[in-house]
């Protein structure tokens, strides 16, 4: 899951929390909602925090070149 899929995430639980009054016997929609919201920005804050490990690792690594000599 991307960064647009974690967004999406939030957006339609806050959507869901806030924005809807809808009724429902079996479900509580305010909770589905806080869930997908909590989903999302748990979602968010590890992709961001790969994302970082990943830019910053390829930084470190030193380039070595290396000449051949065949001798005949």
């Amino acid at each position: 899951m991307g960064i647009g899929g974690c967004i999406i995430l939030i957006v339609v639980g806050a959507i869901l929390t806030f924005a809807t009054d809808w009724k429902m016997e079996s479900v509580n929609l305010d909770l589905v909602g806080l869930i997908m919201m909590a989903v999302g920005a748990i979602g968010l804050a590890v992709y961001t925090s790969i994302f970082k490990r990943r830019r910053t690792a390829g930084a470190a690594i030193p380039v070595v070149e290396e000449t051949r000599r065949d001798i005949i």
